[in-house]
């Protein structure tokens, strides 16, 4: 009876000084404001193109504590949770008069503590400004600061923090940290068991923590389901159904993905709370499993690294910097995606392309691949065996070294690096070194992003695309001339596209090209359909020699897997353009059927006659032929040397017949910039570019 007496009289003052407190509010209020500034401290959080969470930092005092606004959450769940907790809360202004009174009761009439009488509004006061004891004059501290905080804040921004900040057990702070280390996803869609058992974990959370009471949060739970005002919202039946479902028994990790752009976004803006990229989480981890799984199968110390991008936007859409990027011994920190590496036979496709383009082969063209010397420098082949008599298309399917450094010494080296500036990619080559014929067999340094890039004006049909960083960079289409000609891109990615895939993988309807560097320290694999270009790149970040790594074996099952499990549809790869076809060996005009140009630089018929050359128009000229009105007059050709007959070529498409005078027409299909080409009846060739308006 004593016990009662003086718990009513204990609580009695603490109502009066409750009302005292309120009555000199705004003196208080401006002397001892509420520490809201503590709520402001959340998780940094790296999200992915479309909004959903890559990866999340703890705070610096080692919290998960993720940012949650009421529209993050099951709307059912905050039903839930206000019914349980503070049916009024919409109503009061921090303190429920009513749960006060009825706790007062409960408490003199049965001698303990039957209900608590704390509104959420008192419960974020706790959470920002915890309480050292249970004693009454903390209690009314906690009553003040309510007051405090609802005149300060909206009831949408209080449920604000409490549904940020509200403790799960451990370090875990926060209904979205809680569901996804829980249940192993967003708290968007909650199940009623779901719901019940985040509303009942903040009031005890180390001594209901699933993980480790499971038996005290089972009943924690169902003491939720069954409050009659929590029923009254899942709905009859609802809490014995969910009473039946599991309650999850351990913890798991929250979302770690794209640890290597997560850090450099970072570095970037050390201050910042949320990081967005233009990633898609489903790519990524699909690409991160392939990495797993396939670190696996490599040696010791031996890493790899991946990057797909989306060719028509430019963006990067999955990126994966090392196979563990915890793993000490692969030195997994380091991002091998931006990491100059020799690219080995990965740039032969570009020079095919200009060789198309200039018309100097078709891919029925015979050239051979034999032993030959280029002013002393004796390429071989990489199983050190040679052909002889080969079609250019078999030439690139086979990655031959020899064809590919005959057909680089007639276009010039110094072109093809001219033309990787168009799609502002740029290999670097040695020291004090001019651009020579060791380009076409990986004699550069390039990072996998630019070889990506270079890759991307492939699959977009010849038009170079920047690609982004991954962060805030702005990608897109470049607005400069074509890498390549279409013509001369569709007939690479006919040649690529019907490559065999390597033993154990099946058939993707994409185009492929594989390397090997110098010294077996870099195995390359790049492939692309008509939207997404993904590369894959095998090796040591110490740039040691790896015995038995090549691109065709090593990188090219990682490619084909990768591509299956990123989800993308294969999208098809551009169909063929005006004017490209592929023409039977016995079709072809003589000066094609076979490729005639020695390793000398020399043609192997003697002739008299000089080399052919195109004086009008002269190279980079500007003709205007109407095009802007609609009606283009035809363009004359004027050229001096060679041997006729003569074969004309505008972007790789023959002109109708052969010519024996030094004189043509040709009628562009419309404004912009053309390639156009004459080879004499030896094989000699000249080209000049131009741009029609």
């Amino acid at each position: 009876m004593k016990f009662r007496w003086k718990v009513s009289i204990g609580l009695g003052a603490c109502l009066l000084l409750a009302a005292g407190a309120v009555v000199g509010l705004d003196a208080a209020d401006k002397a001892y404001p509420p520490p809201l500034d503590k709520v402001k401290i959340v998780s940094a959080e790296v999200l992915d193109k479309d909004g959903e969470l890559l990866r999340a930092f703890a705070t610096p005092e080692g919290r998960w504590r993720l940012k949650t606004v009421p529209e993050d959450v099951d709307q059912r769940f905050l039903k839930m949770l206000v019914a349980y907790e503070d049916q009024r809360f919409y109503d009061h202004a921090g303190v429920d008069p009513w749960a006060v009174g009825r706790a007062a009761w409960q408490l003199v009439s049965h001698g303990q503590i039957v209900s608590g009488a704390s509104t959420l509004s008192m419960q974020v006061a706790r959470l920002i400004e915890p309480r050292e004891t249970r004693s009454f004059s903390a209690k009314l501290l906690q009553l003040v600061r309510a007051i405090q905080i609802e005149r300060r804040l909206g009831k949408r921004e209080i449920l604000e923090i409490y549904l940020t900040h509200a403790p799960y057990g451990g370090n875990l702070e926060g209904v979205r940290a809680a569901s996804l280390a829980y249940f192993g996803k967003e708290p968007r869609r909650l199940t009623v068991a779901e719901a019940a058992l985040l509303v009942a974990l903040p009031q005890s959370p180390e001594g209901r923590r699933p993980d480790r009471h499971f038996k005290a949060a089972q009943v924690a739970r169902e003491r939720v389901l069954m409050r009659s005002a929590v029923a009254a919202i899942t709905g009859e039946g609802e809490a014995e159904r969910a009473a039946g479902d599991a309650i999850p028994n351990r913890r798991l990790q929250l979302p770690a993905h794209a640890a290597h752009l997560a850090e450099a976004a970072i570095r970037k803006q050390p201050k910042a709370e949320l990081y967005r990229t233009t990633l898609k989480r489903n790519i990524q981890k699909g690409l991160e499993q392939v990495a797993r799984e396939a670190s696996v199968k490599l040696a010791p110390k031996v890493s790899l690294a991946m990057m797909m991008a989306d060719v028509t936007t430019g963006e990067i859409v999955g990126e994966v910097g090392s196979a563990d990027y915890f793993d000490a011994s692969r030195s997994g920190w380091v991002d091998m995606t931006r990491v100059l590496r020799s690219p080995g036979s990965t740039l032969k496709p570009f020079i095919y392309g200009l060789a198309f383009e200039q018309g100097l082969v078709s891919q029925e063209t015979i050239i051979e691949d034999r032993p030959a010397d280029f002013f002393g420098y004796r390429p071989k082949n990489f199983d050190m065996t040679y052909q002889g008599d080969v079609s250019v298309r078999q030439a690139l399917q086979l990655s031959l070294n020899v064809p590919a450094v005959r057909l680089l010494d007639a276009v010039g080296p110094s072109r093809l690096m001219i033309r990787f500036r168009r799609a502002d990619v740029r290999p670097v080559l040695p020291p004090n070194e001019a651009p020579g014929l060791a380009i076409g067999l990986g004699g550069v340094g390039i990072t996998l992003k630019d070889l990506v890039q270079a890759y991307a004006a492939l699959a977009n049909r010849g038009n170079p695309v920047r690609l982004g960083n991954g962060i805030e960079d702005q990608p897109g289409i470049i607005a400069a001339e074509p890498l390549l000609e279409p013509v001369a891109v569709w007939n690479v990615a006919d040649i690529l596209s019907d490559v065999l895939p390597p033993q154990g993988s099946r058939r993707l309807g994409i185009a492929y090209k594989t390397g090997t560097s110098y010294g077996y320290r870099d195995a390359w694999s790049v492939g692309y359909d008509g939207r997404y270009v993904l590369g894959v790149w095998v090796g040591r970040p110490d740039n040691g020699a790896v015995p038995g790594i090549a691109g065709y074996q090593t990188a090219a099952p990682i490619l084909f897997e990768a591509f299956s499990k990123s989800g993308v549809p294969i999208t098809p790869l551009p169909s063929a353009p005006s004017g490209a076809v592929r023409l039977a060996q016995t079709d072809l005009p003589i000066s094609q059927r076979r490729f005639s140009m020695t390793a000398s630089g020399l043609f192997s018929a003697s002739t008299r006659e000089p080399a052919p050359q195109i004086v009008y128009p002269p190279e980079g000229a500007r003709v205007d032929l109407g095009a802007r009105s609609g009606e283009i007059s035809p363009l004359v050709l004027k050229l001096q040397g060679g041997r006729a007959p003569f074969r004309w070529l505008a972007n790789g498409k023959p002109l109708e017949d052969l010519s024996r005078r030094r004189t043509n027409e040709w009628t562009p299909e419309g404004a912009g910039y053309s390639t156009l080409t004459v080879i004499d009846a030896v094989g000699r060739a000249a080209s000049v570019r131009v741009f029609v308006e």
